[in-house]
């Protein structure tokens, strides 16, 4: 008998906002009991999260995950840090790109496979200065106001 299906899709809202995404990338994590117990729960946050390579493999810091309510003390640490799977090609490419001034990896979507595991959405992604903000708040303004005349014509 196979187990309710329920999507979890937990976003980085603000990446989008902060950063110009490119080059997308999805790596597996490596966790615990318990911590992928609270993500089926849905409580976890990447909000202040980012991506680091250290010595060849790629980690996701500050990302929080709630400790798991029915836990005991096998408990994980909220914002440990976590190993992210992917392969060396990729590895290799996105330590080239990070190497160049205005570049890092940024997480943007924590989700669960149809196989149960869960997942994270990477980008290489360059900051934004404050005038592209604008622009984008701008454009997104916009893009309201068509939807919003459109809606009341029909």
């Amino acid at each position: 008998m196979k187990a309710k299906q329920t999507t979890i899709n937990i976003k980085n809202r603000k990446a989008a906002f902060d950063y110009h995404l490119m080059d997308k990338y999805t790596a597996g994590l490596v966790l615990t009991g318990t911590e992928i117990k609270s993500i089926r729960l849905g409580k976890a946050s990447l909000v202040d999260a980012y991506c680091t390579i250290i010595g060849g493999e790629v980690w996701v810091k500050n990302m929080n995950i709630v400790q798991y309510f029915y836990g005991t003390y096998n408990n994980h640490a909220a914002r440990r840090d976590r190993k992210l799977l992917l392969n060396r090609r990729e590895i290799h490419k996105l330590q080239q790109a990070t190497k160049s001034p205005g570049f890092t990896i940024v997480p943007t979507l924590l989700f669960i496979d149809e196989n149960g595991r869960a997942k994270l959405d990477i980008y290489l992604a360059r900051g934004k200065r404050d005038y592209d903000k604008r622009e984008t708040l701008k454009e997104k303004e916009d893009r309201r106001g068509i939807d919003r005349q459109f809606k009341h014509n029909y």
